[in-house]
């Protein structure tokens, strides 16, 4: 099993994220791109005391980037999980 600080990488802090947030309860996270749903989920129960309802993850395509006139560059790929907590648990994040 990997250490669980390196399967959750930091919270996924964006418009978009913080609207899912407040309507549905789900946290998002930038995550390992190996890590799989169970082992993300053990990682943020361990880390964060909290109950987890579902965990849905998604791999985002890095974008191309242009370096200097001609040459073009390439950002990393990664990979992001949305968290949905159980009912009656408080939200986390808003302390982080």
């Amino acid at each position: 099993m990997k250490e669980l600080h390196n399967i959750i990488k930091g919270p996924c802090l964006t418009e978009k994220a913080n609207l899912i947030q407040e309507l549905h309860g789900t946290v998002v996270f930038r995550v390992d791109r190996r890590a799989n749903k169970i082992e993300i989920k053990q990682a943020v129960e361990s880390l964060f005391n909290v109950k987890v309802s579902t965990v849905k993850t998604i791999s985002v395509r890095g974008k191309q980037k242009r370096m200097g006139i001609k040459s073009l560059g390439r950002t990393n790929d990664w990979k992001k999980a949305y968290i949905t907590l159980s009912e009656g648990e408080i939200n986390f994040l808003e302390e982080l």
